[in-house]
């Protein structure tokens, strides 16, 4: 079972660099542009000898060791098959990962799309060269080369694994089934004190996402690239909100224990969460509501000031490879990448409960990305708020 990604609104770390000539940060395979310069860095075109060690920033529960659960362990045949001896560092934030790469103490990291433009923008991550990691072959397309993982038709990383935002309900309590996301905003007093939302700036996200399909005149292309209006617009919903909501969550097991209390009774969850609580004896549901979901993409990418450059390209494989991307998608609660790894879960039905290769699900989710001023939807005519207002503004709602 997932530790979890604690988000918290930390203070963002330093502005993404000045861009020009706005892409579409729409879904789909090919070259994403994201509108950013980033520095010129170039991938290895080979891999020397193993240094003998790697440094990693991760998510709970993506690097382990055995020390947390004698069961739950495929760092110790890495380090037997490779000879790279793994140290780990877990993040409780995307900003903490952030922070921790710009030391340069740290040779990878599984990142969100809300930390890695930040990373491909300062020059501390670096362009991944894919033909050095032979297990990309098989990671699902939809997951190449999108918006989050790459600029201007080069890879910053290997997707590790992904999950949508949910919509979950008491089906005891809630009353008709909600097919919307209006239960939470327009319709949230209808459970006052009792609804729960995600903890995180990017959080604004899922606002915007319901505005684009119920305020058509606000012209929300992305959730992530919004203009000062439309910004607005969604901070407006979400304080409205927060007159509603008895509790922002962050830790899992605070939410499925809500759940099972009663104290909340809708709001925003994640896949292994409804499955959790379901087990425990809670009356839930959860799914994608008609407007679609926003959603995470994780993606191991490579510091450009790696010590230990050839380990973590082992590190990059490996984690991809089909037994273990099983292993940690059924540990940590998400899709495995590599399509390969449905075959090795040790749940038959679980790429199936979590969509692993169901690209008509995919669609519809609004993967994270790092909002910066240069407009991710196309853009030129006006700036777009910057994450480091999105984290300020998350303050103000919660109040």
């Amino acid at each position: 079972m997932r530790l979890t990604r604690s988000i918290r609104a930390a203070v963002a770390a330093a502005l993404l660099l000045a861009a020009t000539a706005c892409g579409s940060s729409g879904g789909g395979g090919g070259s994403a542009s994201t509108g950013l310069n980033p520095p010129d860095l170039k991938a290895p075109t080979k891999l020397g000898k193993p240094e003998g060690q790697v440094n990693l920033i991760a998510w709970a529960g993506y690097v382990e060791d055995g020390s947390n659960d004698p069961k739950v362990d495929w760092v110790s045949d890495f380090e037997k098959q490779t000879g790279c001896q793994v140290r780990s560092k877990v993040a409780a934030s995307s900003d903490e990962m952030v922070k921790l790469m710009k030391t340069g103490e740290y040779d990878a990291v599984s990142a969100s799309g809300d930390a890695s433009l930040r990373l491909i923008a300062s020059g501390d991550a670096a362009p991944v060269n894919t033909d050095l990691v032979p297990n990309y072959k098989d990671v699902f397309p939809d997951l190449k080369m999108q918006p989050w993982n790459s600029v201007k038709g080069t890879a910053y990383g290997i997707p590790h694994g992904r999950g949508a935002n949910l919509l979950m309900y008491n089906t005891a309590k809630v009353k008709p089934a909600p097919t919307s996301w209006s239960a939470v905003f327009d319709g949230a007093s209808a459970y006052k004190g009792h609804v729960t939302a995600y903890d995180s700036p990017i959080y604004i996200a899922d606002a915007a996402l319901y505005l684009k399909a119920t305020k058509p005149e606000l012209k929300i292309k992305d959730p992530y690239a919004l203009d000062q209006k439309q910004f607005d617009a969604a901070v407006d919903l979400l304080k409205q909100q927060n007159k509603n909501v008895g509790e922002y969550w962050s830790d899992y097991l605070k939410e499925v224990s809500a759940f099972k209390s009663g104290d909340s009774v809708i709001g925003t969850t994640w896949q292994v969460i409804a499955n959790l609580a379901a087990s425990e004896g809670a009356k839930v549901k959860a799914f994608v509501p008609k407007e679609g979901s926003t959603g995470w993409s994780d993606t191991w990418m490579v510091s450009a000031k790696a010590k230990h450059p050839t380990c973590a390209y082992k590190w990059l494989d490996w984690i991809v490879s089909p037994k273990v991307n099983a292993q940690v998608a059924e540990y940590f609660g998400e899709a495995p990448a590599n399509a390969k790894a449905c075959e090795q879960t040790s749940d038959k039905s679980f790429c199936a409960t979590y969509h692993a290769g169901d690209t008509a699900y995919w669609k519809r989710i609004a993967f994270w990305n790092t909002p910066i001023e240069q407009c991710l939807d196309g853009r030129t005519d006006v700036k777009c708020v910057p994450y480091a207002k999105w984290v300020q503004a998350w303050t103000e709602i919660k109040g």
